[in-house]
């Protein structure tokens, strides 16, 4: 059982190099228990590198990642992964299009890519609640290629539920999304989080306006270098978005969420 006492995630001097490439340098990063955190970056800035090595797909080439108070390298991965809920475009690619929505959210508590064999009733049930759970139990038996996109991203929300996750990390989850759906998926997330026993949200963007007020904290990467860490009040600023994104940007933020102004010489550019 996970020490409660432990951090979420512990990052201590992550390096990641491939070749002569520095993708990651020096990473120090800290999650605490009743934190939700946003890291953000540009094209580039090493934000997908940072999203793989945590999940345990790319290798430090120096440093530490202490995961639900385990050390990468010392722990079987396969059990640990079962505590992580991923969204993310790749997931979102292997899955087959005429599984049902149910079936689908069933393979999360199993962490495989098309269910094999008849779903147990008890998985079959517990999946119902989970639907329920994210408004989404019409779509049970809906396949998934005839679901939107926006109808995709909630069933794999659900999937990652099904295990009962103690983080949910979220890789751009609005691409693809029109902006209705990018607005009602993210109003869904920002419930989410503020749910008792909510498993911890990392959210992966370079989009200001998708950083909800349930999200606490800030990572800002630029070029595989972290530029400013920690509390969401002290990071999101113009100058330090200035220095994240690399262009003369404004900062504006209304009703608790953010967008940015590009300056330009002749006048500005929403």
């Amino acid at each position: 059982m996970t020490n409660p006492e432990s951090p979420v995630i512990e990052l201590s001097n992550l390096t990641i190099q491939r070749d002569e490439t520095k993708i990651l340098r020096e990473v120090n990063w800290r999650v605490n228990r009743g934190e939700h955190w946003v890291v953000l970056g540009g094209n580039g800035s090493g934000k997908t590198t940072l999203l793989s090595a945590l999940t345990g797909y790319f290798t430090p080439s120096k440093g530490e990642i202490d995961f639900l108070g385990e050390r990468y390298g010392q722990v079987h991965l396969p059990t640990l992964r079962r505590k992580i809920g991923l969204v993310s475009s790749t997931v979102r690619q292997m899955m087959v299009d005429d599984e049902p929505a149910l079936n689908s959210v069933i393979t999360g508590k199993y962490a495989m890519i098309d269910l094999w064999g008849k779903p147990k009733p008890s998985d079959c049930e517990e999946a119902r609640k989970v639907l329920r759970r994210i408004r989404c139990e019409h779509l049970a038996d809906r396949p998934w290629g005839v679901l939107s996109q926006g109808e995709r991203q909630r069933v794999l929300i659900g999937r990652a539920l099904m295990a009962k996750p103690e983080v949910l990390l979220l890789d751009e989850p609005c691409a693809g999304l029109d902006p209705a759906a990018r607005e009602n998926f993210l109003q869904f997330i920002d419930e989410l989080g503020q749910r008792r026993n909510a498993p911890t949200l990392v959210l992966v963007t370079h989009h200001v306006e998708e950083i909800t007020p349930v999200y606490s904290h800030v990572l800002l990467l630029r070029d595989g270098l972290v530029l400013a860490c920690g509390c969401k009040s002290k990071i999101m600023t113009t100058c330090l978005m200035a220095e994240t994104f690399g262009n003369d940007v404004k900062l504006k933020k209304n009703s608790g969420r953010f967008r940015l102004e590009i300056q330009t010489k002749r006048g500005r550019v929403a």
